[in-house]
C-alpha cells in the first residue's frame, strides 16, 4: 500500500504541475490575445469535457500497448492531463480575467515582456485562484480509478484506489484494511485543504461580487 501512495502522489503532482504550467500559458493567451475563433476554441477546450472516458479506453490501450506504457505511471500521466488540463484552463481563464488589464499596461510599458508579465505580475495576483485550481486538478488526479485499474496491474504502477479496490475478494472483504486503506487515501487531500485553506476560500469567492 505504501507503493501505491507513492504512486498516486507522483501521478498526481505531475498532472498538477503540468496544468498550471501548460493552462496558465493556455488561459493567458485566451484571455488576453486577440485571434480568430478564440471563443470556438474555448468551447472546443470544454467540449473534449464531455466525451465519455469507456470511448477513449479501447484506442488508449491500444496506443499504450504499442509504447510499452502499459504498467507505467507515464500513461497515468498523459491520460490524466487529456481531461485535467482543459479543466485548468477554464478555471485559469476566469481569475486572469478579473486581473486589471492597466496592470499589464504599465507592465509593457516598463518593457516586460508577455512572459515576464505572467509569471511576475499576473500570477501572482491570481494566486488563491492558481492554488484553488491546484488542489481541484490534484484532488481529481488522485481519486481517478477507471484508467488506473485498465491500464495498471503491477504494483510499480498501481495507485491508490486500485490498490483500495482489491482489499475486496471474490468470497471476502477486508473491511479492516479497506477502512484503513482509505483513511490513508484521505490524509493527503485533507492536509493540503487545510494548509492552502485560506487560498481556496479566496478563490472560489474571487468574482462572485461585482464592483
Amino acid at each position: 500500500f505504501k507503493a501505491t501512495l507513492k504512486n498516486s502522489f507522483v501521478v498526481a503532482s505531475s498532472v498538477t504541475i503540468i496544468s498550471l504550467l501548460v493552462g496558465s500559458l493556455a488561459s493567458y493567451a485566451l484571455v488576453r490575445i486577440k485571434f480568430p475563433f478564440r471563443q470556438g476554441f474555448l468551447i472546443g477546450i470544454l467540449g473534449t469535457r464531455m466525451i465519455p472516458e469507456v470511448s477513449l479506453v479501447i484506442p488508449l490501450y491500444i496506443i499504450a500497448a504499442q509504447i510499452k506504457w502499459i504498467n507505467s505511471p507515464k500513461i497515468l500521466i498523459i491520460t490524466y492531463l487529456s481531461f485535467a488540463l482543459p479543466f485548468a484552463i477554464w478555471l485559469m481563464a476566469a481569475f486572469f480575467q478579473t486581473v486589471p488589464i492597466e496592470l499589464e499596461d504599465a507592465a509593457r510599458i516598463d518593457g516586460c515582456s508577455r512572459l515576464r508579465t505572467l509569471f511576475q505580475i499576473i500570477m501572482p495576483i491570481a494566486a488563491p485562484g492558481l492554488v484553488s485550481t491546484a488542489l481541484f486538478v490534484f484532488l481529481t488526479a488522485w481519486d481517478e480509478f477507471f484508467f488506473a485499474l485498465i491500464f495498471t496491474s503491477t504494483i510499480a504502477a498501481k495507485t491508490v484506489p486500485v490498490a483500495i479496490a482489491e482489499f475486496t475478494g471474490r468470497y471476502v472483504v477486508d473491511v479492516t484494511g479497506m477502512m484503513t486503506g482509505g483513511v490513508f487515501a484521505a490524509l493527503p487531500p485533507v492536509i493540503l485543504s487545510l494548509i492552502f485553506q485560506r487560498y481556496i476560500v479566496s478563490g472560489l469567492t474571487a468574482g462572485a461580487v461585482k464592483g
